[in-house]
């Protein structure tokens, strides 16, 4: 009561207050509905569950791209380094036999007292400004002119090695941290999916697992009847494709794991790129690299092979494989599978030449 009458004193109307108050308490509500820490959401329904799911597994899938190049950027960066670190060994190792060589040329023009020009040479803190004093140029003489140029020269070389592996390292180090971003957003977006799932009723849950075992079976059907036909291999544009195709048949009902490339699972990029490598030929490791790596072609064109995008950002791809359908890796609530290409909105076609 005492609060309420303290309101009604207010300077400001009694009617303005309590609106206020209203609109606080209305946003104070909303923040803890998104938090999860105040009032439950309302009961989605099943589709309204699975339709996030799917929107869920398709931001995982744009994020599974992205930590693939990052891992692909980040394993050349690391390779990179390996070679300027064994250079830099090789180059130091042939330094010291040259600085060995002229300290003993020093050594044996050396005349009168002091430490011995090849010690000093050793222990140096400063090789390159030792070689370029006055005492040791006339100690060593003209004759020896080239072999102090090339020691010279090796040291610039050893330093702008060291160098270009200092900027790979910090390049690694960035890499290996956007990792760690991504993977971080992956297992997020896939932990949020299974949260929503586990609120399907049990048998919503059973039927979304019945379609996709269906799913599997008529792939299996699909695949028999196909081979049988060898229509894949007659219509393929080449042997690398119809071999990608034939592998892809073979990796039906392998289980969608995110950054696989086989040979016992896959995500949909990596399933690309491990049929294709069973061709003999090398593709980029992401979709957004994929659509670049051969000829694009437009839906009417396709043709058995084909590597087939979706949505705006290329975050999918799947093997064409004739009649509309292609061959690719779902996401982790489905194994490889056959599916028609129009299940998702066609981004572009690309045939590898």
């Amino acid at each position: 009561m005492a609060a309420h009458r303290k309101s009604r004193r207010s300077s400001v109307g009694g009617h303005t207050v309590r609106t206020a108050a209203t609109i606080a308490l209305a946003g104070a509500a909303t923040a803890t509905g998104f938090d999860g820490t105040g009032h439950a959401e309302p009961q989605l329904t099943p589709t309204q569950v699975k339709a996030k799911v799917d929107q869920l597994y398709q931001e995982a899938e744009a994020a599974t791209e992205k930590y693939n190049g990052a891992k692909e950027k980040a394993e050349a960066a690391e390779t990179r380094l390996g070679t300027l670190r064994d250079e830099a060994a090789r180059r130091t190792e042939q330094l010291n036999e040259a600085r060995d060589a002229l300290g003993t040329i020093a050594a044996a023009q050396y005349r009168g007292g002091g430490l011995d020009p090849a010690m000093q040479l050793a222990f140096t803190d400063d090789p390159d400004r030792y070689l370029d004093s006055a005492e040791f140029v006339e100690r060593a003489g003209t004759r020896q002119a080239t072999s102090v140029a090339n020691v010279r020269r090796q040291l610039r070389e050893i330093e702008q090695l060291r160098g270009a592996a200092h900027i790979e390292l910090a390049s690694l180090r960035s890499r290996q941290a956007e990792l760690k971003r991504h993977k971080k957003t992956i297992t997020g977006k896939l932990g949020a999916a299974r949260r929503l799932m586990s609120q399907l009723p049990a048998e919503e849950r059973a039927g979304s697992q019945a379609g996709g075992d269906r799913a599997s079976r008529a792939t299996t059907d699909a695949r028999e009847e196909l081979t049988a036909l060898g229509a894949a291999t007659e219509q393929a544009p080449n042997s690398r494709a119809a071999a990608a195709v034939s592998y892809a048949y073979s990796k039906l009902g392998s289980p969608y794991v995110w950054g696989a490339t086989g040979p016992d699972a896959f995500d949909c990029s990596g399933l690309i790129q491990a049929a294709y490598r069973s061709a003999g030929l090398s593709l980029p490791r992401t979709t957004y690299a994929q659509i670049g790596a051969g000829q694009r072609v437009s839906r009417s064109e396709l043709l058995p092979g084909d590597l087939v995008f979706f949505y705006s950002g290329i975050t999918h791809v799947g093997l064409y494989i004739g009649n509309g359908r292609m061959i690719h890796a779902p996401n982790p609530s489905a194994p490889v599978r056959e599916a028609p290409i129009d299940q998702m909105p066609f981004a572009g076609a690309t045939r590898v030449v």
